[in-house]
Formats: structure tokens, sequence, C-alpha cells
């Protein structure tokens, strides 16, 4: 069996094969997705700066920009787990919902200390997701229709267990370290007379962590490669031994889990857990991945892609909230901003074949 292996200059994980490195040497830089990205959040930074100089105050736009980013993140890898193996996951608002009701409850009436929360609620996200990955597996039924069906039935059940369990539909318990976490910084770093910017908050090492443990298993893992593989081509992996029902079933999980955590960091965000926790999540947890270059297709992801998508996003956001465009509008934006990116992809894949054509 042959295993996908990826450009060591470009971070993305790859199921197709390599190409050689004369046609690698001919692809113009300009196609490249994550440069073009750096380059546009670098412009539209100094443009919101412009316009709004309050867009650079460190305290009061940038720790909430870096801490929503930081939360967005998590959520755009966990669209990209399933996106994958060629599925989507509908319901990442709701497991994200799932999860952060766990650890409220933890706090709320079991008096657990905030790691152990924590993990309560990744182990109820993962739950879930393997339970939808199994349903999938099982029925051969689309992942499309699974987890919309299971995002309606976590909205009810959701909502009715905080119903049940809380006054004011929300736990508002707020263990040890969760006001720190909301709202403290990683602290000044000082070279010399210079120190760096304090507006990074806590939060932000969940994304690292969680970015490093994906880079690890789709870079360097057998398992990773068979998880790319089964996107890719689910009938020759299941041809070369690669049980792709389980396979289906961990990146499901795995997309639970991150949807979890995605709901605890938003939870800390707000300082309660309510029901209403991953309401917005699905529409930018497509933009962050498609934007940083993992296709809907399956096969191929890209880990800092969706970090670079996520911070495009959140940075059109807040310069355009600066600039006093209401939500309504806002999400017109975003949903312009998602169809450019999905024409953009096609052009480069039509410019990439073009030069693979005319080097053969």
């Amino acid at each position: 069996m042959s295993t996908p292996v990826a450009p060591p200059e470009d971070d993305i994980a790859t199921a197709e094969p390599p190409t050689s490195p004369r046609t690698a040497h001919k692809t113009p830089f300009w196609v490249n997705q994550r440069l073009g990205l750096l380059v546009l959040i670098v412009a539209l930074c100094a443009l919101f700066g412009v316009l709004r100089p309050a867009f650079f105050d460190e305290r009061l736009v940038l720790f909430p920009l870096l801490r929503d980013i930081a939360t967005l993140t998590v959520v755009a890898l966990a669209q990209m787990v399933v996106l994958s193996v060629g599925h989507m996951n509908l319901a990442v608002g709701r497991m994200a919902a799932f999860g952060a009701l766990f650890a409220g409850f933890g706090y709320d009436r079991l008096g657990l200390p905030l790691p152990l929360g924590l993990l309560l609620c990744l182990v109820a996200g993962a739950g879930i997701g393997a339970v939808t990955g199994w349903i999938i597996a099982r029925t051969g039924v689309s992942a499309f229709v699974v987890t919309l069906a299971m995002d309606f039935a976590l909205l009810g059940l959701v909502s009715l267990m905080y119903s049940a369990l809380t006054e004011n539909a929300a736990f508002t318990t707020r263990p040890a370290g969760l006001s720190e976490l909301r709202s403290a910084s990683l602290g000044d770093i000082c070279v010399g007379p210079v120190c760096g910017s304090p507006a990074i908050p806590q939060m932000i090492q969940f994304t690292v962590l969680a970015m490093a443990g994906l880079g690890f298993l789709y870079g360097c893992t057998r398992l990773g490669r068979e998880l790319l593989l089964t996107g890719a081509n689910p009938a020759a992996a299941e041809l070369s031994g690669i049980p792709t029902g389980r396979r289906v079933i961990l990146a499901h999980a795995l997309s639970g889990l991150l949807a979890a955590l995605a709901g605890f960091m938003a939870a800390v965000g707000t300082g309660t857990f309510r029901a209403s926790i991953g309401d917005d999540f699905m529409l930018p947890s497509f933009l962050g991945a498609v934007l940083g270059g993992t296709l809907l297709t399956g096969g191929v992801v890209s880990v800092i892609g969706a970090l670079l998508g996520t911070s495009l996003v959140g940075v059109i956001r807040k310069g355009l909230d600066l600039l006093g465009v209401g939500l309504e509008s806002l999400n017109i934006y975003l949903g312009c901003v998602l169809l450019l990116a999905l024409s953009a992809d096609r052009v480069r894949t039509v410019v990439s074949y073009r030069k693979v054509v005319r080097s053969t």
C-alpha cells in the first residue's frame, strides 16, 4: 500500500501521490493558499488599523480577538477532522454545547476542580462524536443526514437538561482558576528593554495543543495517513486493508472531542455554561477549514491553514464591527467570503493541474 506524503515545504497533509520536484517547482508561488491568507490578514489588519486606530488596542480589542480566534480555530479543527474522511459535521455546535453541559454540571453539582471538569467535557464530546460516527459506519447513511439529525436531537436534549438541572438555564458556579483562564494573559515577554504585548490569552494554550496533536497525527503517523486515504478514496482504502468504518468512527470521535473543547473555551470566555453555547459555530467551522485549504471531498487537510482561515474571519468580524457594520450585513459578507474561498480553491486546482499537464 502506498502511503500519502506531504511536500516538505507545505504543511498540508494529503492522500494524493507526491508530485515530482520539477512539477512542484513549476507551480507559481501565488497559488499557495496559506501565503495568500497570511498576506490578506496583514493587509486587513493594516487597513482596519488606519480606519479605526482602536483596532490595535491591546486589552479592549486584540485580547478578545485572539481569544475568539483561539476558540474558533478549535471549531475549525473539529470540522477539519471529519472533512479529512470526506464527511461533514453539522452538529459541531450542539456537540460543543453538549460537552460544556457536562463541565458545567461537574462544577455546579459535583464540585469538580477545573481540570476534572474539562476532562468530563472532553469525554462527553468524544462519546457523542463516536456514537455519531458509529451510526454512519453501521448504517451507511450520509454523514450530512446523520449529523443534521444529531444536531436537532442535541438541540432538544441539551435544552431539556438545562431546564431540568438549573433555574436560569445556566450553570454559574465558577471553579478556582476559571476567571484567570478567562481574563489573564500569558504575561509580558521582555527581551532587554523591549517588552512584548500582554494581549495573549491563556486559552490559546488549548489551541496550540490541539494543533500540535493533529499536526503530529496527520503528518507523522500511519493512522493519520489512513484517515486521509479513507477520505480520498474509500474503495481503495478498503481494498488496501484499512478498516474504514473504524476510521470514520475515530474521525467523528475526534471531532466531538474538539467541539467539546471549543464549547468549554466559549463558556470560559462568557463566564457561564448555558444551552446557547455553540449556536454560531456552524459557519466559522467551515470557513476556517475550507479557507485554510481542507478539501470538502476529503483526503487533504491543513492545520496551519485552519488557523489562518479562522484568523482571517476573526479579523474581518472585528474590523467590520468597529466600523459599525450590523450583524445581518456581517453574515452576508462572511457568506460571500466562503463562496469566494470555494471559487478560489477551484481556480487554484485548475491552475495547478494545467501546470502539471504542461510539464509532462
